[in-house]
């Protein structure tokens, strides 16, 4: 087991200490820590350097007197020619300083008061942000609503298409390669197009790039006059699923402040559910406009997926280009790499209330990125990813929940519900009817999970909804056992049974795996990482998701409705067991903290949790008052030492280690 005593930061400002305690006192102190630290690490085998390097990513200001960032700030506003804001910067570079309290301005004696109500006013009033930057949040909601669209609009199409270009039931797999063409290009193609695209046009350019796809290819396929050409629009499509996933997430979190972007990041899983709704809906709504034809209702079904690209491409003109940041951590970049300092300076104050703000976030963006930026010189990125432990277990974490959220058999709905339906005996237009309401489950219930995932956490989230799935997908399958009418027609029982299954599961799906894969993914690994880790990551979702959408009519055909449900079924309950025993929690966990909670091998891990199953039945099942289990790992994230809080505000010790071992 890993165990970690806190790190005590020299982020504290200069102020008088009363009592015995002095400031030598406490370099003494912080002395004696750091030394009892690096001697405990080394007797246990961790590394020191990579322990320096997160506590650094964690706050880059760490060890810095008062006077020492100010010297840098002022040399720096010199060199990037920021003079004139100098005073200003000066003030928000002392708030990055203490920037892991929310508090810790106050202890900036150069503020003012109106600059701590500044402050006071954005932690209290989380929400209340600049016009500019909800317009933001607006242009990020439609490329989501388009993601979703894209992938589910196929699914009342497919039931026109197939008819027109004479694709019959025993075309299995021509049937599924034409789903899933998309999901293989982004595979293959779209999500690394992410790093090149980023770089030479930023976030809002590579959003652009990216709707103009989805619109033209939307187009596209609804003006394809055989299969070979709809498949080859479809591929098309795939460019701009794999980058716009990779992107938009990103530029809403690296845009927003802190207080705020954990709930912006989830949006984007919230609004693709709600574009995934919008795909069934526009499937209802054109099935019968047959201007062309009997069977062209599925090109008015895919001409309006360019609908939402188009207004995004519109409006991401008006929006500010964005800093380039890592996921989930501000850092201005884009235009810091291209020596834009001022025009970064002018974006960030577009999508704050005050300067004082967008001082401190780019000036400790800047830092920070120094930091990243040595981490990787001189450094295989790959080979990082697959050789040091801590990574190679996230990297572990990460294929896992972006697989599961493939192969627990969401997407099985999403691209196939109508005909699933109609297997079961409902007409054509029950059948989308039917499948419009799965996607209005999936939306409703997904709003939930931005409140549960930073409560219930990630991992219990995964335990709960797993077994449920699984039983849900087990009762489909079983359904289709039911009886039919003699007449051959299927009784009230039998799609009242099929249909209450497949829309329980969306509703346990949607909390569970649904928001899961892309926060875990995006906060597991470590900050130099995360660009090509998620790359890594999304390529692996939209993989497994090419093979589920190949490969659904060959299983069905092969095993039948109760056999391909149950295979699904099957994999719900292997991840509920993998869970358990190898999926570590990251819920509100630093980067030091992940570091400690990464770097316990597998072995270690399922040990420790096999050995808990008996605490588990006692304690729940028989309950038996029964002694806690000793933690796995003692977290600590306390930057300012208690005895450096005013008289009063100085918090007990004990409180606080409890505190954070529930994290674990």
């Amino acid at each position: 087991m890993s165990h970690r005593k806190p790190d005590i930061e020299a982020t504290e400002p200069d102020v008088s200490l009363s009592g015995n305690s002095s400031k030598s006192d406490l370099k003494a102190t912080e002395h004696a820590e750091h030394a009892e630290n690096l001697s405990r690490r080394a007797s246990q085998g961790a590394h020191p350097r990579q322990t320096s390097v997160a506590q650094r990513l964690r706050n880059p200001l760490a060890g810095l007197s008062e006077a020492q960032v100010i010297a840098d700030v002022d040399a720096w506003c010199v060199e990037k020619g920021l003079q004139e804001h100098q005073n200003v910067f000066r003030k928000g570079a002392l708030i990055a300083r203490m920037g892991q309290r929310d508090d810790g301005f106050e202890y900036v004696t150069q503020l003012s008061e109106e600059d701590k109500d500044v402050l006071r006013h954005e932690i209290a009033h989380r929400w209340s942000q600049p016009f500019m930057l909800y317009f933001l949040v607006v242009l990020c909601a439609g490329s989501a609503i388009v993601q979703g669209m894209d992938q589910t609009a196929v699914n009342g199409a497919q039931e026109f298409y197939f008819e027109e270009f004479g694709i019959g039931p025993e075309k299995v797999w021509l049937r599924g390669l034409l789903n899933g063409a998309p999901h293989l290009c982004s595979c293959l193609i779209g999500c690394w197009s992410n790093a090149p695209l980023n770089k030479y046009f930023g976030r809002r350019g590579t959003i652009f790039i990216s709707c103009i796809i989805s619109f033209i290819t939307g187009i596209w396929m609804a003006v394809a006059n055989n299969w070979v050409n709809l498949l080859i629009a479809r591929f098309a499509l795939g460019f701009a699923v794999g980058a716009k996933s990779s992107t938009t997430p990103v530029y809403a979190a690296e845009s927003a402040p802190k207080t705020i972007r954990g709930a912006l990041t989830m949006m984007w899983q919230m609004w693709t559910a709600f574009g995934i709704m919008l795909g069934f809906v526009v499937s209802v709504a054109f099935e019968k406009v047959t201007i062309f034809g009997p069977t062209s209702p599925w090109r008015w079904m895919l001409a309006s997926t360019s609908i939402p690209p188009m207004i995004v491409c519109l409006q991401v003109y008006f929006c500010p280009e964005s800093p380039r940041i890592k996921i989930l951590t501000l850092k201005i970049r884009w235009y810091m790499e291209k020596g834009k300092y001022d025009k970064a300076f002018t974006a960030l104050c577009r999508l704050r209330k005050h300067k004082i703000q967008a001082t401190r976030d780019m000036y400790y963006a800047y830092k920070l990125l120094e930091v990243e930026q040595a981490e990787r010189e001189g450094k295989s990125l790959w080979k990082e990813i697959f050789v040091v432990r801590r990574n190679r277990r996230a990297a572990q974490s990460a294929f896992f929940v972006m697989f599961m959220q493939q192969f627990c058999g969401v997407n099985v709905i999403a691209y196939y519900s109508s005909s699933i339906f109609q297997e079961a005996g409902f007409s054509r237009s029950e059948a989308l009817l039917t499948s419009m309401g799965t996607g209005i489950t999936n939306f409703l219930f997904a709003i939930p999970a931005i409140y549960t995932i930073d409560t219930f956490g990630r991992r219990n989230l995964l335990l709960t909804t797993f077994p449920l799935m699984g039983l849900c997908l087990l009762w489909c399958g079983m359904s289709f056992f039911l009886p039919q009418n003699p007449d051959g027609t299927p009784t009230q029982a039998r799609l009242g049974s099929i249909a209450a299954s497949i829309y329980t599961f969306m509703a346990v799906y949607s909390p569970g795996e649904g928001p899961v894969p892309f926060t875990y993914s995006a906060e597991a690994f470590p900050l130099h990482l995360r660009d090509i880790g998620m790359s890594f990551a999304t390529a692996t979702c939209w993989g497994f998701n090419f093979i589920l959408s190949l490969t659904w009519p060959a299983l069905v055909e092969a095993f039948t409705p109760q056999g391909a449900f149950g295979w699904y079924a099957a994999w719900n309950f292997f991840g509920w067991i993998y869970c358990y025993f190898f999926l570590p929690e990251t819920k509100n966990l630093t980067l030091e903290e992940l570091d400690t909670v990464f770097d316990v091998g597998n072995h270690d891990f399922s040990t420790y949790y096999r050995q808990k199953l008996p605490w588990y039945m006692k304690k729940h099942i028989l309950r038996q008052n029964v002694e806690s289990m000793p933690a796995l790992y003692q977290l600590h994230d306390d930057p300012i030492p208690n005895i450096m809080r005013p008289r009063g505000s100085r918090a007990n010790s004990t409180q606080n280690a409890q505190e954070y071992s529930k994290k674990a």
